[in-house]
């Protein structure tokens, strides 16, 4: 009887018939209120007017609501985009941002697919909404560059290993090639030696690759205890504060070190405030070293274990006589400088007379000419001070800081914003899928932040800013002649008198 009552009791509260808006059905505290007050997206409007028709064609899905779309989809990290219409059908928070009724038809889920193609294709629309939320940021002194934390993760291609070719690729040469052999060059003068022979017209050596049938453009991603797979690798900077500053992609094959020229040189260009920049141990090579250094920056990074032979006696246990340009070995005997390779690498070796009845030459070398080489690159140099910045507490502190900062970064956007495996195929439309999930994370922070600091708007002001923008953007799609004077300008001076 009881069970009844209650199930009749159920039955009529969803059958029951009130008068509320949908601004009431909205958690006061809902993060879409903060991110709402906390931006103005009518910056869209003026990125995108020369994408769309003005005289042809039926009227378009608002393109501020077309992306809001897309930034609650990965603000709150919802697998697709089909499954985003389905959630925006049913939640009024999702309604209330768009700016949609309790009733109102939401766009088709192949809504946004169609624009990608026809018009956001090729163009740099997603960086530019990054780069202003995180403008915003700047704007704000949210932003901390003082120190960069730069860093790689890789991201599981949409595509099958077993679905595969292999493909003979010829290796590329190092685009510090030139500056590589001038330094080469000028080392092996200064040694007396005849330079190298040029060996521009010869054919570039080649390797073997495994290509993906299904996703071209990924790489198969092989790394330590890490699954073989096929996959996509985001090279991402940030700072202090866990604000994303910017990111690249590659295929999953493309070693961390090749990407991290571009990467520095875009943060160094916007950010050039930057002191230290804090990276692991795949950045380590003397050329990533001799760009920061020579940029006045200091590089902080972890110690790197020599990669010796065990049972054998570390590199560091070779010491370098620099007056005598010079090696002493372990057991006190000279190795003498011998050439400079192509590769940079100076060459130092032993006589074949003093290692053969060596006592530790079992330690030493396994050469059966009994003869030991230790190398040097010619950068080495900066190196050292590479070594000499770890060891400092400055160095210290803020390599500490990796765990907190770039690392949380990587984690919360494959846990929370669904960035562990990629949607799409195709190096394009990764990198969007990328820019977007970091754009809502600078977003979501960026609220929160400005709440926190009492920079958000006061709801009555930001609700009267809102009239206002729909009355000028009514005006402009309807093509009416006449506006109300100086509309923009009497908003933003209203918004300037909030709290």
């Amino acid at each position: 009887m009881v069970i009844d009552l209650l199930n009749k009791y159920q039955s009529e509260n969803r059958k029951e018939i009130q008068i509320i808006s949908i601004e009431d059905l909205v958690p006061k505290e809902h993060i879409l209120r903060d991110i709402d007050r906390a931006i103005n997206f009518d910056f869209i409007y003026d990125e995108v007017k020369d994408m769309y028709s003005a005289d042809t064609g039926r009227p378009s899905i608002d393109p501020v609501v077309l992306f809001k779309i897309v930034l609650i989809q990965y603000t709150f990290g919802i697998r697709s985009m089909r499954q985003t219409i389905k959630e925006i059908e049913v939640n009024m928070a999702y309604r209330w941002f768009l700016g949609y009724g309790m009733t109102d038809k939401i766009p088709h889920f192949s809504t946004f697919g169609k624009n990608y193609v026809r018009r956001f294709a090729g163009t740099d629309i997603f960086e530019k909404i990054f780069e202003h939320i995180l403008f915003e940021a700047v704007k704000c002194k949210f932003v901390d560059a003082s120190a960069v934390f730069i860093d790689a993760t890789h991201i599981k291609a949409s595509a099958n290993k077993k679905k595969a070719v292999n493909e003979v690729i010829k290796v590329e040469a190092k685009h510090y090639h030139n500056e590589l052999m001038a330094e080469i060059e000028k080392d092996r003068e200064n040694h007396g030696k005849k330079p190298l022979k040029n060996k521009d017209d010869e054919e570039p050596p080649t390797k073997n690759i495994k290509k993906s049938t299904t996703d071209p453009d990924c790489g198969l991603f092989h790394k330590g205890e890490h699954k073989v797979e096929f996959a996509y690798t985001a090279h991402t900077a940030c700072d202090k504060h866990n604000f994303i500053l910017d990111v690249d992609i590659s295929a999953g094959n493309v070693h961390d070190s090749v990407m991290f020229d571009g990467l520095y040189k875009n943060v160094l260009t916007k950010f050039p405030e930057i002191e230290m920049v804090a990276i692991d141990s795949g950045y380590k090579t003397p050329w990533i070293m001799k760009q920061i250094f020579d940029s006045n920056r200091l590089a902080t990074t972890p110690y790197k274990r020599p990669m010796t032979k065990k049972g054998f006696f570390k590199k560091y246990e070779y010491v370098y006589d620099e007056f005598y340009d010079c090696i002493i070995c372990p057991e006190n005997q000279v190795l003498s400088y011998s050439t400079t390779n192509r590769d940079g690498y100076r060459e130092y070796k032993s006589k074949a007379y003093q290692c053969k009845d060596c006592p530790s030459r079992y330690k030493c070398t396994e050469s059966k000419d009994f003869v030991k080489v230790v190398t040097m690159h010619v950068w080495d140099d900066y190196m050292e001070l590479a070594e000499d910045v770890r060891h400092s507490p400055k160095g210290k502190e803020i390599y500490a800081l990796r765990s907190q900062t770039i690392e949380r970064i990587f984690a919360d956007a494959k846990e929370k914003h669904f960035m562990r495996y990629t949607q799409f195929r195709g190096m394009a439309k990764v990198k969007m899928q990328v820019m977007l999930t970091f754009a809502c994370m600078n977003l979501k922070k960026l609220a929160k932040w400005k709440k926190k600091n009492g920079l958000l708007p006061s709801i009555l002001l930001h609700s009267f800013s809102k009239t206002l923008n729909f009355i000028e953007k009514l005006m402009r799609y309807q093509k009416i002649t006449f506006s109300i004077p100086h509309l923009s300008t009497v908003c933003s001076h209203v918004m300037a008198f909030s709290p």
